[in-house]
């Protein structure tokens, strides 16, 4: 079985597995987004093997593993380094990606643009916000609490300084989808692109086979920001996990991850039971992590990436 390997950072093992907020993890960001304090953030190394999804042309699905790869060429040329053109044009390719894929109804609502070296360079997006750099923690981004806060604010029409929505001028989510969807099934699915002219080189996404993950797995992380909380889950070691990665993987192509969905077995038992439980069942969420690949070259091309969050109303 081809495979690399890479360091993971997860949360160590003596903290106590949660599924909701209790303030024992958290950060505190001041109001230009600093970190001003910290508690319970207590991180430990685990060097992992990673499968080469490629290789294997394993059948990986967004609705049970929580990701899969897709041949998606962009219908028009966006300049991904300017807010108001992603805006104006990605986000209604992304949505109609997942709509397609789905069988659902779509919004984009939500983007980031990251590379390490443009981070370390302090770069910004024209428009926009800064560039980040990969996420090196395993994590999901949302919780039993935090995703269908989420839907509700996207219901909200948008604030002075909301860019969330773009261009619109209305709530982003009609009221009688918000009503159907809290009603029946929601999603949030992430569709994760390369935008440089070559293959990803660096940071390569691996992702957790969701089947593979139990609740006792999650830890809260809380973001305290001056005005509201916000949440994800950091991921404790299991060797029961299984990880995968595709390599090289081109600007044509779109990495589509979940990162929360109200049918599947954890969300829908609030936390009784895992995903595995039930396999026959969409997934609730994929955790996922950048990663350095023992097999880099030294002089590998940085990686340049979007990722755009899309909601799915049922």
């Amino acid at each position: 079985m081809h495979q690399t390997e890479g360091d993971f950072q997860f949360m160590r093992a003596a903290t106590q597995p949660s599924l909701y907020r209790n303030g024992e993890v958290l950060i505190e960001r001041d109001p230009l987004g600093n970190t001003a304090a910290s508690r319970g953030v207590a991180l430990e190394t685990h060097t992992l093997a990673v499968t080469d999804a490629r290789i294997h042309k394993l059948r990986m699905t967004c609705e049970h593993n929580g990701f899969e790869l897709l041949h998606a060429p962009l219908e028009h040329p966006i300049d991904f380094y300017d807010h108001d053109d992603v805006v104006r044009y990605y986000y209604p390719e992304c949505a109609a990606l997942v709509a397609e894929l789905t069988g659902a109804q779509a919004f984009a609502f939500d983007h980031n643009v990251r590379s390490a070296g443009g981070k370390q360079e302090q770069a910004r997006i024209k428009g926009g916000q800064d560039v980040q750099g990969p996420a090196h923690v395993v994590h999901g981004d949302y919780t039993l609490r935090s995703a269908p806060e989420r839907l509700a604010q996207l219901a909200l029409p948008p604030s002075g300084n909301d860019t969330l929505v773009g261009f619109r001028t209305d709530a982003l989510v009609p009221d009688a989808l918000l009503a159907r969807a809290q009603q029946s099934r929601f999603a949030i699915i992430n569709v994760w692109r390369n935008i440089d002219s070559q293959p990803v080189a660096t940071h390569p996404i691996a992702l957790c086979d969701s089947q593979t993950v139990t609740p006792e797995d999650s830890v809260v992380f809380e973001i305290h920001y001056p005005d509201r909380i916000g949440e994800n889950y950091f991921s404790k070691f299991s060797p029961e996990h299984r990880w995968y990665y595709y390599p090289a993987v081109a600007q044509e192509e779109a990495l589509i991850i979940k990162q929360w969905d109200s049918a599947g077995l954890l969300a829908g038992s609030d936390g009784e039971q895992g995903d595995g439980g039930a396999p026959e069942r969409p997934c609730t969420f994929s955790f996922h992590s950048a990663f350095v690949a023992a097999d880099t070259p030294a002089d590998a091309r940085d990686r340049w990436s979007i990722e755009v969050r899309c909601v799915v109303i049922y």
